[in-house]
């Protein structure tokens, strides 16, 4: 058993739980966002997570708060928690209430691509021919899906706004990861995470004071259903999630942690079926599919 455990490669492991609690957090945060609004879910978990990041940093690191963070990784990770979690999942959000959860997360499967891209640019990460070649095919697995149209019509199935939405919310995410990995070094994934919520909890409580939208964050909490979905999806999305995401490029290249992740798209498929009772075409799956086997060639 020792050495099973042993044998087991912590990065890609750390993938694929980011990968199952990004498929659970996005499920929770689709239905609680149609409820009480994309942003107010944004801050909540944000909160939550905070709180959670603040209690198991107490007990497992003896301190509340990253403390020991050197000033170039907190101006960093800061910096990556306002592109990843305020731009990138205000839109995302947005997505999930327009597009639902599966089309979006479909759209982020092109992270990947646009992470390798970046990782070349500023992290001198190779790419080689399978990298483009899986870019292709990632793409083109993803244009399958949203240029679907609807029967007998020339409008597309899913609309523009929620797919750029969608759009946006992964280049957030792209750029947010490779940020965290340029400012992460060998510092703890664990606080690193820490750092990142501070600052994405910070920019939307601007946001909020900006908006005034205030009024409509107290009455989020009255809806009791709303808030138990948006509770597990903080302990799967903002808490674990990207802590484990963040262990696993720490441990891996970047290109080869998105790669894993990015299965979401054909996890979620089963879950949108019997949860939300979509309508799910042969053409979309296939889409997914192909969209996920080009970023596992990319990185092969």
């Amino acid at each position: 058993m020792t050495l099973m455990l042993a044998a087991i490669k912590i990065g890609p492991l750390a993938a694929l739980l980011t990968a199952l609690c990004w498929t659970v957090t996005a499920l929770c945060f689709e239905y609680s966002s149609k409820r009480v609004g994309s942003l107010s879910v944004n801050l909540i978990r944000l909160y939550g997570a905070f709180v959670l990041f603040a209690v198991f940093s107490l007990i497992f690191r003896g301190r509340a708060f990253p403390t020991d963070a050197p000033s170039s990784a907190w101006f960093w990770l800061a910096l990556s928690g306002i592109v990843g979690f305020v731009i990138g999942d205000l839109f995302l959000f947005k997505a999930f209430v327009v597009i639902g959860s599966r089309t979006s997360m479909l759209i982020m499967a092109l992270a990947p691509p646009v992470t390798a891209v970046l990782g070349y640019l500023v992290l001198s990460e190779t790419l080689t021919l399978n990298h483009c070649i899986g870019m292709a095919m990632t793409t083109g697995g993803v244009a399958t899906v949203i240029l679907t149209r609807k029967d007998g019509s020339k409008e597309l199935k899913h609309p523009i706004k929620g797919i750029l939405f969608a759009g946006l919310g992964m280049l957030g995410q792209a750029v947010g990861l490779v940020l965290s990995k340029f400012g992460m070094g060998e510092y703890n994934a664990f606080a690193a995470t820490h750092i990142r919520i501070i600052a994405g909890m910070i920019g939307f409580s601007l946001l909020f004071f900006h908006f005034r939208a205030w009024r409509q964050f107290a009455a989020a909490f009255r809806n009791r259903r709303a808030m138990i979905f948006l509770m597990t999806g903080t302990v799967f999305g903002p808490f674990l999630g990207v802590y484990l995401s963040l262990l696993a490029v720490q441990h891996t290249s970047t290109g080869v942690a998105s790669t894993i992740i990015s299965i979401v798209p054909v996890l979620i498929i089963p879950f949108v079926v019997v949860l939300f009772k979509e309508k799910v075409n042969v053409r979309e799956i296939i889409g997914a599919v192909v969209a996920v086997c080009g970023t596992a060639i990319m990185f092969s």
